[in-house]
């Protein structure tokens, strides 16, 4: 079951919440809607499951035009950030809650409901709280409950409003892993919004990133990361250094720091921004040729498998820098170490472009 939205504008008041979107999930795929808070992915997540009209545009399923249809005719599976559990119903009773409620004749007989929900339940690997109530259960639990609940009617269509946004760093790793398997066993077209720039990246088949309202990309994570079409794009994707400079003769000029443009030979610029990411800086305690420059440690953090240094660079800005292991152990780098520093990849973006 495929999800198209066309030309989709929603406005509250006077602020205009989307303007004017478009993009498609094919079925069967994992989609992410990225961007941060105000960006418009509830708004278009709650359009598509029909709790919010569009002012303008059209939601089709398998090319039907299902706009002007109800929640309850699209027939789609919608998991909340806050689990929207009934604390006073039993796990069971929470799962089985919509296929109780279904219209009588359509209503299956008690025993399948009995037989569906404990496979749900089985399925998130949770049968043995059957019994509780959702105050005994853990973050993580509940929130795979929720996900049973709202695959009991068997929808052709999932919906995850920022699911494991409530959850710990660690639950939340562990629950992707999951959700991945499960979505991809089922073979259900799934679509969720997140602002957790990893948990797109490592979740999703694509990824829409959303800014203010519109789609500013969409691609592959791979894509989106390593080819960024704009600057919101690369800055929001991850952790970039950032520094004002200009731009002459096909080069950026940053503090006394020269970086080649090859491939993005803009014209001359008397201001321009250079962005780098940490794990793309070479460090090292001897020069590194003619396009390096100097810093000064001003703090280390060895814990983890990539070991981050923060540096101030000769021209007074901070950055970051990360290394392996082995390269800081071949470092031995101390607070207040000179180093010189030298970018494997760099982008610029003139400052027009930032806006």
């Amino acid at each position: 079951m495929s999800i198209e939205v066309r030309d989709i504008w929603k406005r509250f008041d006077s602020f205009v919440a989307l303007k004017g979107i478009s993009f498609k999930v094919e079925s069967g795929e994992l989609v992410a809607l990225l961007g941060p808070s105000g960006s418009g992915k509830t708004t278009a997540l709650r359009i598509i499951a029909g709790l919010e009209a569009a002012d303008q545009g059209t939601v089709l399923f398998n090319g039907q035009d299902v706009t002007n249809r109800r929640t309850q005719e699209r027939k789609v599976g919608f998991v909340f950030q806050h689990y929207a559990l009934f604390r006073h119903m039993t796990i069971f009773d929470n799962v089985a809650f919509g296929l109780k409620v279904t219209a009588r004749r359509s209503r299956l007989p008690k025993s399948d409901i009995h037989e569906r929900v404990m496979e749900l339940l089985r399925l998130v690997q949770l049968e043995w709280l059957a019994d509780k109530y959702p105050s005994q259960l853990s973050g993580g639990q509940r929130q795979r409950i929720a996900l049973a609940r709202a695959l009991a009617t068997r929808p052709a269509i999932l919906l995850l409003d920022e699911p494991f946004g409530s959850l710990d760093a660690k639950v939340r790793k562990g629950l992707r892993r999951w959700l991945r398997r499960l979505h991809e066993d089922m073979n259900i077209t799934s679509l969720f919004i997140t602002h957790d720039q990893e948990e797109a990246l490592e979740l999703a088949d694509r990824i829409v990133v959303m800014n203010e309202g519109k789609i500013e990309q969409i691609g592959k994570p791979e894509e989106v990361y390593e080819h960024p079409n704009s600057f919101f794009v690369y800055n929001f994707l991850g952790h970039v250094n950032l520094f004002r400079g200009r731009i002459e003769g096909g080069r950026a000029l940053v503090g006394n720091v020269s970086i080649s443009l090859q491939d993005q030979p803009p014209a001359n610029s008397s201001e321009a921004i250079l962005g780098m990411r940490p794990h793309l800086l070479e460090i090292s305690t001897a020069p590194l040729g003619q396009i390096s420059f100097r810093a000064r440690v001003k703090r280390v953090i060895a814990a983890g498998p990539q070991v981050k240094i923060e540096l101030e660079s000769e021209w007074g800005d901070h950055l970051d820098v990360e290394v392996s292991q082995d390269r800081f152990q071949s470092l031995q780098l101390q607070k207040d170490d000179k180093v010189f520093v030298r970018a494997k990849e760099a982008r610029v973006f003139l400052d027009n472009a930032t806006k």
